[in-house]
């Protein structure tokens, strides 16, 4: 029998491991989903660039290979204005790229994904999963109530003790504390007021003492070790992403994969030039250009503009403008099985916390 030093978040999603595998968009499958899912974790699915049918397509596909705990991910960030300066500069300096990839034709700047709304609540309502977790906060109220009253459990990144808190009143049952080190998308959504964001070792105990709560770390965490010390610090289960991007079940492309089995941790990045917002990437030839260029559209804009030339780049198998995100962790990924990658993840911690 598997012990945890604290089981608070295994009671709250009825999981055996206190191990979240990361909702990344494009990344995550049912495929992966189940796997972590049917190994006591609990598998996530990101929904926040899927229609209502298609998420619940993805569900049902899942449940074809597991019966366990699921949890939805989705955005909440605000709905962008296009500003007609920002996105003609935007495009200007994207065009020479377009070309030197052959990606195509310049597609409209326009939003293709929206954030989590009445008709997505239906669908999700309808899905009945164990779990919803969401990025950039929480969705209006009403749509919250809606889903706490259906027995769902609800769970939100925070980036600071604040946005821990503003969570917590407003209805979330555990509280993931994202650091700096995370990979993708950082999911910041109250004013730092010039404040940067802060690491994962200073803000999990920092969360754990402003929150009555499970606390869940996440950001650089890809081995044992890091789940050990996440529970040292406080926390009652962690979420890792950058660990399962190389398995076979995971659907980022096979230039991504190569890229982040050779990366070292010390080469990524923040990038806003990809959607419009802070996003870890490893370094490559897009990110190094993009960097410190002012004013972006607002997120998530870019994306329809970004997704031919990152397609054009990974079906080239150049890594240029390829969007590789990974977190800090990086360094210590292999080429595993994602139940090869759990699995390991259970016994190194175990061996540690013993």
């Amino acid at each position: 029998m598997v012990h945890w030093p604290d089981t608070r978040l295994c009671d709250l999603l009825d999981i055996e491991h206190p191990i979240i595998q990361a909702p990344m968009a494009g990344a995550s499958t049912p495929e992966m989903v189940a796997v972590t899912s049917n190994a006591g974790g609990l598998g996530s699915l990101a929904c926040a660039m899927l229609t209502p049918n298609r998420v619940l397509d993805v569900v049902a596909k899942t449940r074809v290979m597991s019966n366990r705990a699921l949890n939805l991910n989705f955005f909440c960030h605000a709905s962008p204005v296009i500003d007609k300066k920002r996105a003609d500069a935007a495009i200007d300096r994207l065009r020479p790229w377009f070309e030197t990839l052959n990606a195509g034709p310049i597609p409209e700047m326009t939003e293709i994904h929206f954030p989590f709304n009445a008709q997505i609540c239906d669908a999700v309502l309808e899905a009945s999963p164990k779990v919803v977790s969401f990025h950039f906060g929480l969705p209006d109220s009403a749509l919250v109530t809606r889903l706490k009253d259906a027995g769902i459990i609800i769970l939100s990144s925070a980036t600071s003790s604040a946005e821990a808190k503003w969570l917590v009143e407003r209805g979330t049952d555990a509280v993931i504390a994202q650091g700096y080190e995370a990979g993708g998308h950082n999911g910041w959504f109250l004013p730092r007021n010039g404040a940067e964001a802060t690491g994962t070792m200073a803000l999990v105990p920092r969360v754990v003492d402003a929150v009555d709560c499970p606390v869940i770390a996440a950001g650089g965490i890809a081995d044992g070790r890091g789940i050990a010390a996440a529970f040292a610090l406080g926390a009652s289960g962690v979420q890792i992403g950058t660990a399962f991007l190389a398995t076979p079940e995971s659907a980022v492309s096979d230039i991504h994969k190569q890229s982040l089995i050779a990366a070292t941790g010390d080469d990524t990045q923040y990038c806003h030039g990809f959607s419009g917002r802070a996003a870890r990437t490893i370094v490559n030839d897009f990110s190094r250009a993009m960097d410190g260029v002012p004013d972006f559209p607002d997120f998530p804009l870019l994306n329809a503009v970004t997704g031919p030339l990152r397609a054009a780049s990974a079906k080239a198998g150049r890594p240029d403008a390829v969007s590789l995100w990974a977190g800090q962790g990086a360094g210590l990924v292999g080429q595993s099985t994602t139940r090869e990658v759990f699995e390991n993840l259970v016994r190194q911690a175990q061996a540690i916390l013993a």
